[in-house]
């Protein structure tokens, strides 16, 4: 598959027909096949159903709010890409979806082709991890780290503590990996969302925080005294060299 040539099925659920015809003719025009719902009972109802390649969700819907459906699909174990849109601009509602594990998130009013240049990104985003993914596992060292008690399968995105398996969401996962790949290195929260998230979410430092103490709850024996996940104190995370640990 050519990395290049982006492809997929985006499903579109959002309540406001002119909005909802004026994206999916963007997205047609970008060579991609639409999907559009008008109603959160029925927008959960398909987007659990699966095959999608990227979900436009709305927060205010009639029956389910968008909130509860990506609440829905996440807890469903479906980490198909998930772009968030609201009208209303208060900050809870942003760092809200980034929390319960969407990709990214555009007030209204948006531009169409900023829209439609975040759907391509994120659509190679999901690309790639599936052609990593699919790729045979080799058994190189590089494909598995582990750390004290923690192993993490970058392949596999499987995750242990003491050969008891984690439940890490793709966004924690992802986090994780990238510490355990740069032990010793400190970023900051903005770094993080960068990184992480692939997007300046600015102001939103702050969800980075939320994402770290719930990894704590999972790896940490004493999640108040962290060995792994370190704090460095004006300046944000890092994770602990295996001689720190070991």
């Amino acid at each position: 598959m050519d990395i290049d040539v982006i492809s997929g099925h985006i499903l579109i659920i959002e309540d406001d027909k002119e909005i909802s015809d004026i994206v999916a003719i963007n997205l047609k025009d970008a060579g991609l096949e639409t999907t559009q719902i008008n109603d959160g009972k029925n927008g959960l109802q398909s987007a659990l159903k699966g095959g999608w390649d990227l979900i436009i969700l709305d927060i205010m819907l009639p029956h389910i709010d968008g909130i509860t459906i990506c609440r829905r699909i996440r807890a469903s174990e479906d980490y198909t890409p998930i772009i968030m849109l609201t009208a209303r601009a208060e900050e809870i509602d942003r760092v809200l979806g980034l929390e319960l594990g969407a990709d990214d998130y555009m007030t209204k009013p948006f531009s169409i082709l900023e829209m439609t240049a975040r759907v391509k990104a994120l659509l190679r985003r999901s690309q790639r991890k599936k052609l990593t993914s699919d790729a045979p596992v080799i058994g190189s060292s590089s494909d598995t780290e582990r750390i004290g008690k923690l192993e993490i399968n970058f392949i596999k995105h499987q995750c242990t503590v003491d050969d008891e398996p984690l439940d890490l969401t793709v966004k924690e996962f992802e986090l994780l990996s990238l510490f355990v790949r740069n032990p010793g290195r400190a970023y900051s929260r903005a770094d993080l969302l960068n990184l992480v998230w692939e997007y300046s979410f600015k102001g939103y430092e702050h969800t980075v925080n939320t994402h770290i103490n719930r990894l704590r709850n999972k790896i940490e024996k004493d999640p108040a005294h962290p060995e792994y996940l370190l704090t460095v104190w004006g300046v944000g995370y890092r994770f602990a060299e295996r001689s720190e640990v070991e």
